[in-house]
């Protein structure tokens, strides 16, 4: 029986680069003086958040760290970058400015200003801007308690307005005369694979879909799992639940069986949607041989599921090579076509629940972060149109996948909220060569690029060739999420990927947030290599201390937030005590997201990873990623990823997997070369204690770095490795544990 939801510079060292930036403020005086600029137009007397990577986390007695000493080189977009410069700044250009939506530091000032000082009115504004069956409250626009000590934890926005997303994504597009648009070019993984939707033919492939799940006794407030890679068929079954109320839970399609498991049980849904199997590269992976698993093991636990919806995925395999279970299994082919291109619409309140996205948590069991309707969408379309600057003529690539976050809100909700294009890509970025993203970029005239770091930094391994027998020339906008960017893959992303002339909008947020928390917005002020710079509208980020204390102008601490922001999460699935435990009782009054920030004097922000990718090297408190990015930015390391280990005198240590450039050797002489860098860039007591050389690092399809097995390589508790079957190469671990004594 399913269950029903709704019942539940681094900080700058003080030396020509923090004068010469005053120098340089003509663009953007307010923003560039000091980090008081805030205080003029808000009554937040706060700090920043960071965006990326290349400095030290938490200093455990509150003082800046000491830095290393530096120059200011300015440029502006069409200008490279120089490489010796970690946090030169990069002027808007007048022409990219004056057709930007936001287009002056000024002009973000007074809208910032007016969204902190009256939230109510700034987002009702927004929100009136889509269609609402019904309107909220004007007197009661959001409710908020994040305070533990005052009471439940409680986030509110437009309760009592009736809408539904999916009408806001694809209908509204439809009526207002754009059903001929594209909405949807997709590429497979084998050259010349593709295909595309426009806003018509996507809203009947919804609607058929919808109809089917009601056919089958989906209805709203029932939890759909799917297990799909990255068709088209994957944001159409999100839509299509949306549409009817259902709540959505998209696990990614590179989850073991016993991980599928985990979130069936939890969640209890009625239907299971997945495809027979996928190509990544000339790997095949059998998406239905492992949801067979799963269900197996979810009916052990005493949770059945009645269907199994599955899509003939062709190009991987026919239906005579799937397994099935008939009085379960059904082919989508066979019966979703067959249903009307007209579904009604459910309308739903706004804080009815649109979907749950497992995330990762410390306890190994996965949160089930729950987004609801109305704020997730104001949120999500108001950041995607801001942080890219989008205009209707804009062709959109995001390369994440919609297992994550990512692709919920800047694949499928922010980019279709807007009327935007968007492509879908499932295939490996460097399959059948390193150029396959430009390849791509070239066809379909992208321009705007949205990717992670970890690809930037495998693209930059392979070479700029890859990249410049390509023309790029759409290409308008870049952007980087899911971790911070070091300086270094920064510079190479602006020069070599966007030839000096792109911006790059550089986000900082959270499965939790649901969208961008600080970003730059390009046009409105100059950008700094790793820095998300400052933050979106109604976003209050400041920077604690350990105590709680709030801490102003250059620092590092702990990022969290003040006052709430529509696109929050609303809760833990099931689990509300570990909801408030681990986002509120850390620091009463606030939001805690869990990561390390960095504020330089100029006010930009700087992440420097999770807190608990912190290491305590003698009293000195490390960010993983300002070592990572030391490192990186040594001539022959291509790739870097550090960890702590056990240390009996220091407490930890440093041990750092370096994956090297194409064909140099491994040397003693080059181990002592990479720990001199270290040393000179952040201080002897961040030297790496083991450098430990990697062909590869374990990560995911997605390109995350699953840090938790080179933690097990690193301490040598190599029968506590887990579960592999995740990683993109699961023999990269083999090839780890070979190379640990070398």
């Amino acid at each position: 029986m399913a269950q029903h939801i709704y019942a539940t510079a681094t900080t700058c060292c003080g030396c020509a680069r923090a004068r010469a930036s005053i120098s340089l403020a003509a663009q953007a005086p307010a923003l560039l003086h000091s980090s008081s600029w805030l205080l003029s137009v808000s009554p937040l007397r706060r700090g920043w958040a960071m965006g990326a990577s290349d400095h030290v986390a938490v200093a455990s007695h509150n003082k800046p760290l000491s830095r290393r000493p530096c120059t200011a080189v300015a440029a502006v977009l069409g200008e490279p970058l120089a490489a010796s410069d970690d946090h030169g700044l990069v002027h808007p250009s007048k022409d990219f400015a004056a057709q930007a939506l936001v287009s002056s530091t000024p002009q973000y000032q007074e809208m910032y200003r007016r969204s902190v000082d009256d939230p109510a009115g700034f987002w009702s504004e927004i929100a009136e801007t889509f269609y609402w069956k019904q309107k909220w409250n004007p007197d009661e626009v959001f409710t908020e308690n994040l305070d533990v000590t005052k009471g439940p934890i409680k986030i509110e926005w437009f309760k009592g307005g009736k809408t539904n997303i999916c009408y806001n994504a694809v209908d509204r597009n439809v009526e207002a005369g754009n059903g001929e648009k594209i909405a949807m070019y997709w590429e497979g993984n084998e050259p010349g694979q593709d295909g595309k939707l426009t806003y018509s033919e996507l809203l009947d492939k919804v609607c058929q879909l919808a109809n089917y799940l009601k056919s089958v006794g989906v209805g709203k407030g029932d939890a759909v799992v799917i297990y799909l890679p990255m068709l088209v068929e994957l944001p159409i079954a999100m839509l299509a639940c949306a549409r009817i109320g259902a709540v959505h839970s998209v696990v990614f399609a590179g989850f073991s069986a016993d991980a599928l498991a985990q979130r069936i049980i939890d969640c209890k849904p009625k239907v299971v949607i997945t495809c027979n199997a996928v190509k990544r590269g000339q790997k095949l992976i059998p998406l239905k041989d492992i949801v067979d698993v799963s269900l197996a093991e979810s009916a052990k636990n005493g949770v059945d599921v009645g269907i199994c919806l599955s899509y003939e995925n062709q190009s991987a395999l026919n239906k005579e090579g799937t397994k099935w279970t008939s009085e379960r299994d059904v082919w989508w082919q066979d019966v979703v076509p067959k249903f009307p291109t007209k579904c009604d619409l459910e309308w739903v309140d706004a804080e009815d629940p649109l979907f749950l996205l497992y995330t990762s948590g410390s306890t190994g069991k996965p949160k089930g972060v729950l987004h609801t309707t109305g704020g997730y969408m104001v949120y999500s379309a108001t950041t995607f149109k801001h942080a890219f600057d989008y205009k209707s003529s804009d062709i959109y690539w995001c390369t994440a996948d919609c297992g994550w976050i990512t692709g919920h809100s800047y694949v499928t909700y922010g980019p279709l909220l807007n009327g935007a294009t968007v492509l879908v890509y499932e295939g490996a970025p460097n399959y059948p060569d390193p150029g396959r993203c430009w390849d791509i970029v070239d066809k379909y005239g992208v321009t705007l690029f949205y990717t992670a770091p970890t690809l930037i930094r495998a693209l930059m391994r392979d070479g700029s060739e890859y990249v410049t027998r390509y023309s790029r020339k759409s290409l308008r906008v870049l952007g980087s999420v899911g971790e911070p960017i070091n300086p270094t893959a920064w510079r190479w992303f602006y020069n070599v990927i966007g030839d000096s002339r792109c911006p790059i909008s550089d986000t900082w947020w959270q499965t939790e947030t649901g969208g961008f928390m600080i970003t730059p917005l390009p046009g409105a002020w100059p950008l700094k290599p790793g820095s998300a710079t400052f933050p979106f509208f109604g976003v209050q980020p400041v920077i604690v201390d350990e105590k709680g204390k709030e801490m102003e102008g250059e620092c590092s601490g702990y990022l969290c937030i003040k006052k709430s922001w529509p696109g929050a999460f609303r809760t833990l699935y099931g689990d509300e005590d570990r909801y408030e435990t681990t986002y509120f009782k850390p620091f009463a009054g606030y939001y805690f997201s869990g990561d390390g920030c960095s504020r330089d004097k100029d006010g930009y922000h700087f992440l420097t990873g999770r807190v608990d990718d912190v290491i305590n090297v003698s009293g000195h408190r490390i960010g993983t990623a300002e070592v990572e990015s030391a490192l990186v930015s040594h001539p022959k390391c291509a790739e870097a990823a550090v960890v702590g280990i056990d240390h009996e005198v220091k407490g930890q240590g440093i041990y750092a997997f370096v994956t090297l450039v194409d064909g140099v050797p491994y040397s003693d002489e080059l181990r002592k070369s990479l720990v001199m860098t270290v040393r000179s860039q952040i201080g002897a007591f961040a030297a790496p204690d083991k450098i430990h050389w990697a062909p590869g690092l374990p990560k995911t399809r997605s390109g995350k770095i699953m840090r938790r097995i080179l933690r097990k390589i690193a301490s040598r508790q190599l029968d506590e490795l887990g579960d592999t079957s995740t990683l993109a190469d699961p023999g990269v671990v083999d090839q780890l544990i070979a190379l640990g004594d070398s």
